[in-house]
């Protein structure tokens, strides 16, 4: 029962995040007038309402969009492409819902190189009597390549898979990410700058919801550089062959350019040589240009899902021990962490007394470790398995952990995350399964997969990072 209860409350959180319910929320329209987070406009003095965007929660959003403005407005005014993992399309009456990538490879593909420059020419197109509409939600980074010139979408794949498996955040991953393209840091905005009004609905996968990193900030100024962009390859011992050498030369070049920018600020006489001079570099191209007044507005992150999670909690006659929607760290420290917490409730050697449900959201980063052995997992069956293992010695007796991602994806596998109770437990030491085994090489899919610990959900079409629900009675 207790698992039942965990899966619940994290079911309750996830349906709070709903995409179409996110989306349903902020819109309205009556044919006429429509309104847009509260900013509206007379339909019938725009020419076209050009939906643009990526992201899991993408198909979800698209749909809502569509079914809140009806048919009539939706055939008549709505052109638009958006870009989202594969097992996420379906048909749509005006918006193309296009395969980006497959399900569960979480890196830039061909196919989504193909689909942003659909998206590219869409918001180019924009014109003075045009809305534009940009749907953004996590994996938008992976699901919206365009490499700058110079880059080969080789090489950015390259710097993804070292930076991931390497552990970086999310902060450093696209801080890096945002300088190699043509679409992220604000750029896609810049598009559309001829637009009557652009507006963003971000749905967040980012702690604190920072513009700039969500989806690598299509439609926001880019506020990092190059030389930090650097410093975050260095910090994480990048070399060639593993990160290419062309990375680091256009790296190099755009901090130099930077630089020199800088010093030309500084310096009358140079201002003005350098006035003369036609902007035919792609950073001073991308410096002259102005970029437009962009309305971003997030209408949902996982404090919503905490608060949903928290009430179901509380429904089901728990007590709600809050650890926050924002957190971060190792994976395998997380599940330790939480695990000991409920170890201690359970034993009266806490500031609670069961019924108790422990909330947690955030996202943890795992560290691959070198091995020439098969493995599959995700952060979420990280956490969940080093909970195991913690407790490994002791019991599970009347605790239930889950960790599972909102998205419906856990790294590149089928499942969400995974489950862990005293059920589970002795399932495992029936089959003289060590977690310790398993958690050595990051191969956790293969433990919970013997016995019966996963998460399956599917796609769930929304994506506001993790949500962790221990229940201790």
């Amino acid at each position: 029962m207790l698992r039942e209860h965990a899966q619940a409350i994290w079911q309750a959180g996830v349906a709070a995040v709903s995409s179409e319910r996110l989306v349903r929320n902020i819109v309205r329209c009556d044919g006429r007038l429509l309104f847009v987070c509260g900013v509206g406009f007379d339909t019938k003095q725009l020419q076209k309402i050009i939906v643009v965007g990526a992201g899991k929660a993408g198909a979800g959003m698209a749909a809502a969009l569509e079914e809140k403005l009806g048919e009539e407005l939706t055939d008549e005014k709505i052109i638009g492409w958006v870009n989202v993992p594969a097992d996420c399309v379906r048909p749509l009456r005006r918006i193309r819902l296009h395969a980006a990538r497959p399900a569960g490879v979480n890196e830039p593909t061909e196919e989504g190189v193909a689909g942003t420059q659909q998206i590219w020419s869409l918001a180019n197109m924009a014109g003075p009597n045009d809305l534009v509409l940009v749907l953004i939600s996590g994996g938008g980074s992976a699901l919206m390549p365009a490499p700058i010139p110079g880059i080969t979408l080789a090489d950015k794949q390259a710097v993804t898979r070292f930076l991931m498996r390497s552990g970086a955040s999310i902060h450093e991953l696209n801080t890096v990410r945002k300088r190699l393209s043509m679409v992220k840091g604000g750029r896609l905005a810049r598009a559309a700058s001829k637009a009557k009004a652009i507006i963003s609905l971000i749905i967040s996968d980012v702690i604190n919801d920072p513009l700039d990193i969500i989806a690598s900030g299509p439609t926001v100024e880019d506020t990092g550089t190059a030389a930090e962009a650097l410093a975050i390859l260095d910090r994480f011992g990048a070399k060639p062959p593993l990160v290419p050498v062309v990375i680091f030369d256009e790296l190099r070049l755009e901090a130099t350019f930077a630089r020199d920018q800088q010093t030309i600020a500084r310096s009358p006489k140079l201002h003005t040589v350098a006035a003369t001079l036609s902007p035919n570099s792609r950073f001073e191209q991308l410096a002259a240009d102005i970029p437009p007044v962009v309305h971003n507005h997030v209408i949902g992150n996982n404090a919503t899902a905490f608060e949903a999670a928290a009430a179901k909690a509380l429904e089901l006659g728990f007590a709600v021990k809050s650890l926050g929607s924002n957190n971060a760290g190792e994976a395998q420290a997380v599940g330790c962490e939480l695990a000991e917490l409920c170890r201690r409730i359970r034993d009266g050697q806490a500031d609670v007394v069961p019924p108790v449900c422990v909330l947690s959201g955030g996202e943890p980063v795992v560290k691959l470790v070198p091995t020439d052995q098969s493995r599959k997992g995700g952060r979420n069956q990280e956490v969940a398995l080093a909970a195991l293992q913690h407790l490994w010695h002791d019991s599970l007796d009347h605790i239930a952990i889950l960790s599972g991602g909102t998205d419906g994806e856990d790294g590149p596998t089928n499942a969400a995350g995974a489950v862990v109770d005293e059920s589970l437990r002795q399932a495992a030491l029936t089959k003289r399964l060590d977690p310790t085994e398993f958690l050595a090489i990051n191969n956790s899919y293969a433990f919970f997969e013997q016995t019966g610990g996963l998460l399956l959900t599917g796609p769930t079409h929304t994506n506001v990072m993790d949500l962790r629900v221990a229940v201790v009675k």
